[in-house]
């Protein structure tokens, strides 16, 4: 559950990184928001495309609350091509993401971070210390059966200024593929 290089309170790696929106982003462009919910994502893995609705309801539901979710794909498109970045752009419009959609090409953000999964969530507060690593929730494929929101949770802990009582879960998914 823990990664190698990134344990529970460790400082956010920074990145810049473009965006499918024509903007670069690293983690000073979200200075002003209290939480940053980094997902590792992508656009062919059955698991990402599950919870695409759901991240989105969790962007619209946190955002007042100072919630940014960040997706970062970081895919090798040369043998997925379905993830490269204008294939990302398209995905993104068609299903109307209400976050940052970024292009990590030379995998080293993913590197950074000790991802492994699409989707793999880590969770950082306003000090950008690592408060939630893991999965979304526990049931990928029925979303109305859902018992624990592993996201939904950490994040209203970390608003209520409490320790997270599931810091970790085992993210399930699609391996990242790796060049």
């Amino acid at each position: 559950m823990a990664t190698n290089n990134l344990k529970i309170s460790s400082p956010a790696p920074d990145f810049n990184l473009p965006g499918v929106d024509g903007k670069s982003y690293s983690l000073s462009s979200f200075k002003n928001k209290s939480i940053i919910a980094v997902i590792f994502s992508c656009n062919h893995c059955p698991y990402v495309q599950a919870f695409e609705d759901r991240v989105r309801d969790i962007q619209n539901d946190y955002e007042k609350k100072g919630v940014q979710i960040v997706a970062i794909s970081s895919n090798d498109a040369g043998k997925y091509p379905e993830d490269s970045f204008e294939q990302m752009i398209k995905r993104a419009q068609e299903k109307q993401f209400n976050f940052p959609y970024l292009y990590d090409e030379s995998q080293s953000i993913a590197k950074s971070f000790d991802a492994t999964h699409t989707p793999e969530v880590f969770v950082f507060d306003k000090e950008r210390k690592l408060k939630y690593h893991g999965k979304i929730d526990d049931n990928w494929k029925e979303p109305q059966k859902v018992n624990s929101r592993y996201l939904r949770e950490a994040l209203d802990e970390i608003l209520s200024s409490k320790e997270v009582s599931v810091p970790e879960t085992f993210s399930i998914g699609c391996t990242i593929k790796w060049k």
